[in-house]
C-alpha cells in the first residue's frame, strides 16, 4: 500500500454517521452537509420525541467535531475478502481510527481517523505494529517483506502460473490416457495443483487466520477431495478455471479503473514558468500560486489559473465531457488537464497542483469506487454466512447418504465436492461491483461524477427533480431580449431617427457609467452588435428609479416607470402596455426617455431577462422519458417571472420568492412524492442539495462547493447530462439485478442438476466459473453504455 501524502484531507465520513444513527430506534435517515456542517435527521415522531432526537444529534456532533481525516492508501496483492476484513479489523483496533474500508480489487484502503487523537505519521507507525510494514525506499506497505511474496504478487506471475496449470493438466490427461506409468502423469497433476492452488492456499491461510471462510477455501477443498477419490483431472480443471476466472475478474475491475488512469495522464508533470523575465521548466509540484505559466498551442494546461495574456480555444472535454472547444480570453479561468488548441497563453496560477480541479476529480472518482452500493454491502456481509452454509451443506451431503443410506463413499464424496463447487457464490459476489464500477467509469468519461455506488444506486430511484432557476435552468446572467422603439420625433431640437441601433447606442452610453447588472447587460448587447457607444456628461444615479446623463445637447434617462413621475411624460400609455407584456413574459423592462425642461419623451423600452437555457425544455421532456414523475422549480425571483418560465418549460409546479431555508422546507415537503433530486449550481444551493435524497450540482468547470456538497457532480453546465445520469444509473441497477438473478439461477440449476441427474464435476466447474465470467462481461457493458 503506497501512502500518498496529497490524499490526506479533512473529511467527515457519512458512513460513521450512519453507523451511529442506525443504532438509534426511530431514526429513519441521516444526511450531513459537509460545506455548512449541518446534520439532518429524519425520525419517526411515534418512536422518538424531539428532545431525544436533539440528544442523538448532539452525540453525533460531539464525535464529528473531534476532527476526522481520511488517509487513502494503496494496496498490492491478489483480491482477498478475508484479508480485507483483517486489515479493516486491525485498523479499527488502533486508537483514533473511526472507519476503515479495504478493497483489494481497486487497490484502495481508506482509513478515517481522529486527527486530534493520532497523526498520519503515527498512524503508519501503528500499522507497523499490526503487521503492516512501511519500506523507506518505495513507500509501500505490504504484509510480508520477502522476495517470494513480492514475486507472487506480480500479475505476470499469476498469468504464468495459470498457463502452467493448463499445460500440466492437459499433459497429465494425455499421458494418463496413453497408459504411461502413473508416477509420470501424477507428477504433472502435482505441478498443476501447485501452480493452480498457490494463490488459493495463500488466501485460504489468511482467511483461516482471521477465522473467516472464503471461496478460495471451498475451491481448495473441492480440488483436494477430487484428487482423494481418484479424479485429479477434475480437481486440476477446477483450479485452472478458478484461477482463470479470478484473472478475468481482475481484468474486468481493472477496465473500470482506466477512467482514473486516463485522468492521471491528463496532468503534465512539468510547466514552463516565467521567472524574472526568463522562462524555466519546473515540476508542477514546485510551482506556487501567482506564478506565471506559458502555455503554447497543443499543450495541456498544467495548473488551474487565470489568463493574463492571450486568447485561445481550449478543449475541456477531459473535465466536462463536452466535445466543442471553449473560447477563452483575458480574465477567464482555465483548468489543469485541458488542452490549449490555438493561441499562446500566459496564465497566473490560482491553485497548487494538489488543489487543482483535475486533482479533485481524480480524488473524487477514487473515493467513489470505494463507496460501495447497499446491494454490495449486503452481499459482502452475507458471503461469510453463505460460505459456512455451503460447507455445512457439503458435510451433510457426505454424512447422511454414507451413514444413513449406506451409499458408496467415493460416489457420495464426489457428488458432495461437485455440490460444493456449484454452490459457491463467486458470480453472486462479483455481480454488483463489476456493474457499479463500470457505470461510475462511464459517467466519469462524460463529466458525470457519482460520489459512490450508493449514490449511483439511489439516482436510479429518482421520482422528483427540483431545479434551482438561476444558473441552472437559466444562464444566471441578465441579457437584453427585446428592444422596442417608439419612432416619433420628440422635439424640433432633437432629431430622433427611430432606429433600434440608435436607441441601443443612447442607452448604452448612459448605462456604461453604471455598475448595475442590468446596465452592464445593455452595454454588452450594444458591443455585441458592434454599435459605437458615444460619451456622456454629468452622469447621475437616482436611487430606486434609474440613471440620467447628458448626451450631445439633451438629457437621456433610463429607468422604471416611476422615474417619470415628476415629468410631463409623452407616450406613457404605450410604454405601460409594453412593460406589462414584458412582465407577463418574465422580463424586466427599462424605459429610455429624452428630457427637455420638465417634459419627458419616452422613445423606447428595453427588456432584460435571465435567459432560459436553449436545451432546458428538451431536458424536461427527456427527464419524463427516463421516468421522473414530478419536476418543479425553486427560485428567489418574483412569482410572475417564475410562472412565465415554468409555463414555458412545462414544469409541474414552481415556488417563488424563496430564501435558502425555504428551499430546504420545500424539498422536504416534496419527498412524499418519492426520491427527490435537487439540481443547483452548488454555491447558494448547498443546504437544499444536502437535504435532497440526491444532490446534483452543475460544476461549471469545477467550483469547490459543487465538488464538495453534491452526491452527483456535473462537470459542465450541460443540463442534458442529468437525464443521462439517471438513465445510466437505472441501466446499472438493471444490470445488477440481471447479474444477481442470473448467478442465483445458475447456482439453483447446477445444484438441481447435481442432485437430479448426477452432473459431473467438470461440467459443474465450467458452469460455475462460466457464470462468473458472464456476469463480469455483462457488467463491463456499462462502460460503453450510450443512451439512445
Amino acid at each position: 500500500m503506497a501512502k500518498d501524502i496529497d490524499e490526506i484531507k479533512i473529511h467527515t465520513c457519512a458512513d460513521i454517521i450512519d453507523n451511529i444513527t442506525s443504532k438509534e430506534p426511530g431514526i429513519l435517515r441521516s444526511k450531513f452537509d459537509y460545506v455548512n456542517d449541518k446534520l439532518t435527521l429524519d425520525y419517526d415522531p411515534e418512536k422518538l420525541h424531539n428532545t431525544e432526537v436533539k440528544k442523538i444529534a448532539r452525540n453525533v456532533s460531539d464525535k464529528l467535531n473531534s476532527g476526522l481525516q481520511t488517509c487513502n492508501l494503496h494496496l498490492n496483492g491478489r483480491p482477498c475478502d478475508a484479508c480485507a476484513a483483517a486489515l479493516e479489523k486491525r485498523a479499527l483496533e488502533i486508537k483514533g481510527v473511526k472507519d476503515a474500508d479495504v478493497d483489494f480489487e481497486r487497490k484502495s484502503f481508506i482509513v478515517t481517523f481522529d486527527n486530534k487523537t493520532i497523526e498520519p505519521d503515527d498512524l503508519i507507525t501503528q500499522f507497523k505494529t499490526k503487521g503492516l510494514h512501511l519500506t523507506e525506499q518505495t513507500e509501500e506497505v505490504i504484509e510480508e517483506q520477502n522476495f517470494f511474496t513480492r514475486f507472487l504478487d506480480s500479475a505476470k506471475t499469476e498469468l504464468a502460473f495459470t498457463i502452467i496449470t493448463f499445460v500440466a493438466m492437459i499433459s497429465a490427461f494425455i499421458l494418463e490416457k496413453s497408459g504411461v506409468d502413473k508416477t509420470i502423469f501424477n507428477s504433472f497433476y502435482l505441478i498443476a495443483y501447485i501452480t493452480g492452488g498457490t494463490y488459493g492456499v495463500r488466501a485460504g491461510i489468511r482467511s483461516l487466520k482471521e477465522l473467516t471462510i472464503n471461496v478460495d477455501i471451498l475451491m481448495l477443498l473441492a480440488a483436494i477431495g477430487a484428487a482423494y477419490i481418484g479424479a485429479p483431472f477434475e480437481g486440476a480443471m477446477l483450479l485452472f478455471l478458478f484461477s482463470l476466472s479470478n484473472m478475468l475478474q481482475a481484468y474486468a475491475i481493472g477496465k473500470t479503473r482506466k477512467a482514473i488512469d486516463s485522468l492521471m495522464k491528463l496532468r503534465p508533470t512539468e510547466a514552463l514558468v516565467k521567472i524574472l523575465g526568463e522562462t524555466k521548466t519546473i515540476a508542477i509540484e514546485d510551482i506556487y500560486i501567482d506564478d506565471i505559466i506559458i502555455i503554447r498551442p497543443g499543450e495541456r494546461v498544467p495548473l488551474d489559473g487565470v489568463i493574463i495574456e492571450g486568447h485561445s480555444s481550449l478543449d475541456e472535454s477531459s473535465l466536462t465531457g463536452e466535445s466543442f472547444p471553449v473560447s477563452k480570453k483575458f480574465g477567464d479561468k482555465v483548468f489543469a488537464g485541458t488542452i490549449n488548441q490555438s493561441g499562446g497563453l500566459e496564465i497566473k496560477v490560482t491553485r497548487l497542483a494538489k488543489d487543482s480541479t483535475i486533482a479533485k476529480i481524480i480524488k473524487l472518482v477514487e473515493e467513489a469506487q470505494n463507496q460501495k452500493a447497499k446491494t454490495q454491502r449486503f452481499l459482502d456481509k452475507a458471503e461469510q454466512y453463505y460460505a459456512i452454509g455451503v460447507i455445512v451443506f457439503t458435510i451433510l451431503m457426505i454424512l447422511i447418504p454414507y451413514f444413513i443410506f449406506h451409499g458408496n463413499f467415493d460416489a457420495v464424496f464426489y457428488k458432495a465436492m461437485t455440490l460444493m463447487v456449484v454452490a459457491s457464490p463467486c458470480a453472486l459476489i462479483i455481480s454488483t461491483p463489476a456493474s457499479i464500477l463500470s457505470a461510475i467509469g462511464n459517467g466519469a468519461k462524460r463529466g458525470i461524477l457519482y460520489k459512490g455506488g450508493a449514490y449511483l444506486e439511489q439516482t436510479a430511484d429518482i421520482k422528483v427533480v427540483a431545479f434551482d432557476k438561476t444558473g441552472t435552468l437559466t444562464y444566471g446572467k441578465p441579457e437584453v431580449t427585446d428592444v422596442k422603439v417608439i419612432p416619433l420625433p420628440v422635439s424640433e431640437h432633437v432629431i430622433w431617427s427611430g432606429e433600434e441601433r440608435e436607441l441601443l447606442a443612447m442607452a448604452a452610453a448612459v448605462e456604461s457609467k453604471s455598475e448595475h447588472p442590468l446596465a452592464q447587460a445593455i452595454v454588452k448587447s450594444a458591443r455585441a452588435k458592434q454599435i459605437e457607444i458615444p460619451e456622456v456628461r454629468n452622469f447621475q444615479s437616482v436611487t430606486g428609479k434609474g440613471v440620467i446623463a447628458e448626451l450631445k445637447n439633451y438629457s437621456v434617462c433610463i429607468g422604471s416607470l416611476n422615474f417619470f413621475d415628476d415629468y410631463e411624460t409623452h407616450h406613457l400609455d404605450t410604454a405601460f402596455k409594453v412593460v406589462e407584456q414584458h412582465q407577463n413574459e418574465g422580463k424586466t423592462s427599462v424605459l429610455v426617455g429624452v428630457i427637455e425642461n420638465k417634459k419627458a419623451f419616452i422613445i423606447g423600452i428595453i427588456a432584460i431577462a435571465d435567459v432560459i437555457r436553449p436545451d432546458a425544455a428538451e431536458v424536461i421532456k427527456e427527464l419524463r422519458k427516463v421516468g421522473v414523475q414530478r419536476i418543479i422549480m425553486l427560485t428567489g425571483d418574483n412569482k410572475r417571472v417564475a410562472k412565465a418560465i415554468a409555463d414555458k418549460l412545462g414544469l409541474d409546479d414552481f415556488y417563488a420568492e424563496l430564501m435558502p431555508e425555504d428551499k430546504v422546507r420545500i424539498v422536504n415537503e416534496n419527498k412524499k412524492f418519492g426520491v427527490i433530486a435537487m439540481v443547483g449550481d452548488g454555491v447558494n444551493d448547498a443546504p437544499a442539495l444536502s437535504t435532497a435524497d440526491i444532490g446534483i450540482a452543475m460544476g461549471g468547470g469545477g467550483t469547490d462547493v459543487a465538488l464538495e456538497t453534491a452526491d452527483v457532480v456535473l462537470m459542465s453546465d450541460d443540463l442534458t447530462k442529468i437525464p443521462y445520469a439517471i438513465a445510466l444509473s437505472r441501466q446499472a441497477k438493471k444490470v445488477v439485478y440481471q447479474n444477481l438473478i442470473f448467478s442465483m439461477g445458475v447456482i439453483v440449476i447446477l445444484i438441481a442438476s447435481v442432485l437430479g441427474i448426477q452432473l459431473a464435476l467438470p461440467l459443474g466447474v465450467v458452469g460455475h466459473e462460466g457464470s462468473t465470467v458472464l456476469v463480469c462481461i455483462n457488467g463491463l457493458r456499462l462502460l460503453n453504455f450510450k443512451r439512445k
